[in-house]
């Protein structure tokens, strides 16, 4: 006699896939983003800005990762296996249009492996804390 469980394990093994698969593929469109500094000092010594993002690590196509121009420089996997962009802070301070004491909004753009796009965007506030921006790419609020 069979059990009526041997009988359904193809379907509980089929389902099981099914939603294996689902949660691998990666999400296309908007993503949550979170960028550290929050604060970008244009007179600090910081190496790199990191952008934290809601996407598993091992679905991001690096090379195709920009944060609001700036190419990517290195990345890693957090704790929770998302992906984390590290971006040249020097190469952040330079990008045109920021505004000073204000909060300004920086988007990621990637593919996916999928060749999928995601993006996201986060505001950093930035400061000058040495007085005029000495890099050029900055503005002031100031008349």
């Amino acid at each position: 006699m069979t059990s009526g469980l041997s009988r359904s394990t193809p379907r509980v093994a089929l389902l099981l896939l099914a939603i294996a698969t689902v949660a691998t593929v990666a999400t296309a469109g908007e993503i949550t983003i979170r960028i550290a500094p929050a604060t970008l000092n244009l007179q600090s010594g910081g190496v790199v800005v990191t952008v934290h993002t809601d996407v598993p690590y091992n679905e991001i196509d690096v090379a195709s990762v920009y944060l609001a121009g700036v190419a990517i420089d290195s990345w890693k996997a957090d704790d929770r296996g998302y992906f984390v962009a590290k971006f040249l802070s020097d190469d952040v301070k330079t990008i045109d249009g920021l505004v000073l004491n204000q909060l300004n909004t920086l988007t990621f753009v990637a593919l996916t492996i999928y060749n999928e796009p995601v993006w996201g965007s986060a505001e950093v506030m930035v400061i000058d804390r040495g007085g005029a921006a000495s890099s050029g790419a900055a503005t002031s609020d100031k008349g």
